[in-house]
């Protein structure tokens, strides 16, 4: 396990390295000394009721069978739907500094993070090796928390080279919790181990625990530091992910860049996307804000 580096002084946030910098795209999938998984708070975790106004909205639709009694139906918790999904969206209103919100989040892709694990790093312990890898790759295909089983959108944001890509949608609820409950495990099986690119350059990888405000039901998050080359330079991405779980829908905030993290702007992605969600799921539209696309 690694301590977390101090903070650095202040700075403009840097959240994803550009291509330009770098040589390559952002791509985000994916917190916390207060993070639980589903193992520890999916039993007995709230999930959000449906409101008399969620059974009318289009944002989220009553969750139903054919057997439920109508107190049942009342009880159960909304479905997101892919209206809900992107109106649960932030927009630059809800970050610090000068952000700007891009229509072409859903293409970013960073090579800094390909890479096939060395397994001799795990002589008596190959499954981490498996861990490390399947983490590798999620960050590159964008699905932290696995794909989702519903509506889901994202978008993201740019400030000079730094880039904050923001996700949310509906999870069947075992594999969300199976996903949570994996992610609290990396600090330990992945918490350093080398990972080869496709020329044979090293690249090291540090996982370390990373706090998430106290907001959902559960919540978990990481920091990812990849230390390797960018042509002949050497280069540090340092990526910061934040998962909350609200019922059995979730938001995903992924951020970093050659020049660490801001742990601010982190915190405000979370802290009101969490509060977007709940109200889409409440059935009530989140205030408009400036900034949103179509």
């Amino acid at each position: 396990m690694h301590r977390r580096p101090p903070s650095r002084a202040p700075r403009p946030a840097r959240v994803l390295a550009s291509a330009l910098a770098v040589g390559a795209l952002l791509t985000c999938a994916a917190c916390s000394g207060e993070g639980e998984g589903d193992g520890a708070a999916g039993d007995h975790a709230s999930d959000v009721a449906a409101s008399p106004l969620a059974a009318e909205s289009p944002l989220a639709s009553p969750r139903t069978g054919k057997s439920a009694s109508p107190r049942a139906q009342k009880s159960a918790a909304p479905v997101l739907t892919p209206a809900g999904a992107k109106a649960a969206l932030i927009t630059e209103a809800d970050l610090e500094d000068d952000w700007t919100q891009v229509k072409d989040a859903a293409g970013w892709g960073d090579k800094l993070v390909i890479g096939k694990v060395d397994v001799a790093d795990f002589l008596t312990a190959k499954t981490n090796a498996t861990d490390c890898q399947k983490l590798l790759d999620a960050l590159y295909d964008d699905d932290l928390l696995g794909k989702p089983s519903g509506a889901s959108a994202l978008t993201g944001f740019e400030q000079d080279d730094s880039r904050l890509l923001y996700q949310v949608a509906a999870y069947d609820r075992a594999k969300l919790g199976a996903s949570l409950n994996w992610l609290k495990t990396l600090p330990v099986t992945c918490d350093q181990f080398t990972a080869t690119d496709s020329k044979g350059g090293h690249r090291t990888v540090q996982v370390i625990e990373d706090p998430v405000p106290s907001v959902g039901d559960a919540r978990q998050g990481l920091q990812v530091t990849v230390t390797g080359t960018s042509g002949s330079a050497p280069t540090t991405l340092t990526l910061q992910l934040a998962v909350v779980r609200v019922g059995t829908d979730a938001i995903t905030v992924t951020s970093g860049g050659l020049d660490g993290t801001e742990s601010d702007t982190t915190e405000a992605a979370v802290r009101n996307g969490t509060t977007h969600l709940k109200d889409v799921l409440a059935g009530r539209t989140p205030p408009a804000q400036p900034g949103n696309l179509d």
